[in-house]
């Protein structure tokens, strides 16, 4: 995985985590870059651990084994990377020695990496000027802007997706309708409220309930208003139907497959909702309006 592609696989739960705890996310993504090796690195790949952190008394885990500042030191392993995200919040948040980083502002990227070095974080002396070396050549810090546009853009124009292991479209049906029964083989990350936490392509969804709204969801999840809708594509009264995705963030701009045949009475919203791709984005790969009527077995390109 690039610099890049590590970005746009991440830069989401970034933001969400600095919504949460008011870390920066340009210092989140950099710190996940530095330790992890843009997600490289063997601790990343075996554990999880984006963040280098250690096990420390009060961890009770799994564990991961590798040599560092000394031989066989304790690493947290992790389930997904999600949980990795996560728990790095909580162990700046609830450490004593970090809790000065909180009284800066949020977008003073620089205080944070000399904060964060004086504190102790990293032993390489380096490492205040690494992060916003980072940060800078990568222009992490439009994460941290108030009002930022809901899909962060790296600096490259194109950037491929990381690989992953799926079931290619022509061996799996087709039930993105918003009649629900999606089908999707993704499995549950975490639990929030009645609702499971869901990933597909890099973005997180939760399945509607019966009598769901999009208002009901967002208070649930501790969300705007405005952004189910948004990250959704739909008008903020569509009634939703039990069974069907609601992205809680932004869609991709393109999906792991290749191409999509269409079944009946499939619109372009529907192949959207199902590959996790942005509306526009189809519309402009297919050289088609975002409300073309479909046909059935038209190929639509999803890349």
């Amino acid at each position: 995985m690039s610099t890049a592609q590590y970005i746009e696989t991440y830069a989401s739960i970034a933001i969400r985590e600095m919504d949460a705890y008011q870390i920066p996310a340009s210092i989140k993504m950099a710190q996940g870059i530095l330790e992890s090796s843009s997600g490289n690195s063997p601790l990343a790949k075996d554990a999880k651990n984006h963040f280098g952190i250690k096990c420390k008394k009060d961890w009770t885990g799994e564990t991961y084994i590798q040599d560092d500042d000394e031989k066989n030191e304790c690493f947290r392993k992790y389930e997904t990377v999600l949980a990795s995200y996560e728990d790095h919040s909580q162990f700046l948040k609830n450490g004593q020695r970090y809790a000065s980083l909180f009284a800066l502002e949020r977008n003073d990227y620089k205080s944070w990496a000399h904060g964060l070095k004086a504190a102790g974080y990293a032993t390489n002396p380096q490492y205040a000027p690494l992060l916003i070396k980072t940060i800078e050549e990568n222009r992490l810090y439009e994460l941290d802007k108030p009002g930022r546009a809901p899909e962060f853009k790296t600096p490259e124009k194109e950037i491929p997706q990381p690989k992953q292991t799926i079931t290619p479209a022509s061996e799996r049906p087709s039930k993105a309708k918003a009649t629900g029964g999606t089908d999707l083989p993704d499995f549950e990350l975490r639990r929030h409220g009645k609702y499971g936490i869901r990933e597909r392509n890099g973005v997180e969804y939760v399945l509607a309930q019966k009598g769901d709204t999009y208002s009901q969801i967002s208070k649930e999840l501790d969300m705007m208003s405005w952004q189910l809708p948004q990250y959704n594509e739909a008008s903020s009264d569509r009634k939703l139907n039990e069974g069907e995705i609601v992205y809680l963030q932004p869609k991709r701009r393109k999906a792991q497959d290749e191409a999509h045949t269409v079944k009946k009475n499939e619109s372009l919203w529907d192949v959207s909702q199902y590959f996790t791709v942005k509306v526009s984005r189809l519309a402009k790969l297919n050289g088609l309006n975002e409300d073309a009527r479909l046909k059935v077995g038209q190929t639509i390109k999803l890349r």
